[in-house]
């Protein structure tokens, strides 16, 4: 007589059971259960369970292949690529994993699965950029764009993967920028909680390190606020994050002190001359940014004074920062006078808030010192 498909299925699940660990023996009961049931939801949850067992990873590929793809078609998508992924981990290498999610991909590109087509895609794209294969890593990407803006909403995991991956392919191409707004809107997506002490330190260096050498980037407050950078704290790239501060303030005498530490990475050698452009514009800036608007006209002097830049570089550095959007106003050449009339935004840390609500509370001192004085010399004109 025959086996049917049922009990092949069921073999297999026994098979599987008597091989497992004792404490993962109860899944194959229920895997059964729920398939001969045709309880596909319930199946599907569980089974993501399962594959979050590290004890069962090694049986990850032989369940795929021999259970899950029999009823893949009949469950959540999205869950289906989560347990391809998973699976794909325990292929023996890349050009493997390579095979085995391009097949994923394929399989759940239909019109009702796009989100899930664009989650497989990115490890897609991800496997191909371990390859080297950065061309097709980079149409993979363009596909999933263009997928993702057809969305009025689509599941975080889904964008995460994305942004994940595009991230990894600016860093490699060094597009700093890219990286950065890229990388922050990863962030943006996952829970910190959920990566890994390691993950967070390397996000963290990797962002500290694409914010001072892009050539395009003079504020970066939206990663001084972000709680990722508190995972360079007490490790030994702490510095990385002092430096960050002494820039975003523009503490020139902090840059020369840390200046030691420039050599252990190869992008700051390779942009020295660069960096102390950057921090002396972020002098300048922050000067301006501290004075109150009515006193924002300068010399050459006083600015070469309090920012501790040299006196012959002044000129060229206002010019600098006037092309770059980071200060608007104009230039007398021939009295050596820079009249600002807007500054870019900066993040405050405590001495900055101090600041700024002592020259709130001279502003509000002077608003009651000139009502005091209306009140005086119109007090004929008001009297009954």
């Amino acid at each position: 007589m025959n086996a049917t498909p049922n009990d092949a299925v069921g073999n297999f699940l026994q098979a599987e059971r008597d091989a497992a660990p004792d404490e993962l023996q109860h899944y194959f009961l229920s895997f059964e259960d729920y398939w001969e049931r045709k309880l596909w939801h319930e199946l599907t949850d569980l089974l993501v369970l399962y594959y979050n067992e590290p004890l069962g990873a090694s049986r990850r590929l032989s369940i795929y292949n021999e259970f899950v793809k029999g009823f893949a078609d009949k469950i959540n998508q999205l869950k289906l690529v989560q347990l391809g992924l998973s699976t794909a981990s325990q292929c023996k290498d890349d050009p493997e994993r390579l095979k085995f999610l391009a097949t994923l991909a394929a399989r759940v590109d239909k019109p009702a699965s796009q989100d899930a087509h664009v989650y497989a895609l990115a490890s897609v794209a991800s496997v191909r950029l371990r390859l080297g294969q950065k061309p097709a890593a980079r149409a993979d990407l363009d596909t999933c764009e263009k997928v993702l803006d057809t969305f009025d909403a689509v599941e975080t995991v889904v964008h995460a993967s994305f942004y994940r991956v595009s991230a990894d392919y600016y860093q490699q191409q060094n597009e700093f920028a890219a990286y950065y707004r890229t990388s922050l809107l990863y962030l943006a997506c996952v829970d910190l909680n959920d990566l890994t002490d390691k993950e967070r330190h390397r996000i963290a260096y990797d962002l500290s390190i694409a914010a001072l050498v892009s050539e395009t980037i003079y504020n970066f407050g939206e990663l001084l606020l972000h709680p990722v950078l508190d995972s360079l704290t007490n490790t030994e790239h702490a510095w990385l994050r002092d430096l960050l501060f002494a820039f975003n303030r523009g503490d020139l005498h902090a840059y020369q002190i840390l200046q030691n530490h420039l050599s252990a990475n190869r992008l700051f050698q390779e942009h020295q001359s660069f960096l102390y452009q950057k921090i002396s514009l972020s002098a300048l800036t922050q000067l301006v940014f501290s004075r109150a608007p009515q006193d924002r006209s300068m010399t050459f002097a006083t600015i070469s004074e309090e920012t501790k830049v040299q006196l012959d570089e002044i000129e060229h550095l206002i010019m600098k920062a006037l092309s770059l959007g980071l200060l608007r106003g104009s230039i007398d050449q021939v009295a050596e006078v820079a009249r600002i009339s807007w500054v870019q935004p900066k993040v405050l840390d405590r001495a900055g808030i101090e600041g700024m609500r002592m020259r709130l509370k001279e502003w509000d001192g002077g608003v009651e010192r000139l009502g005091n004085w209306i009140e005086g010399v119109g007090r004929d004109v008001w009297a009954p």
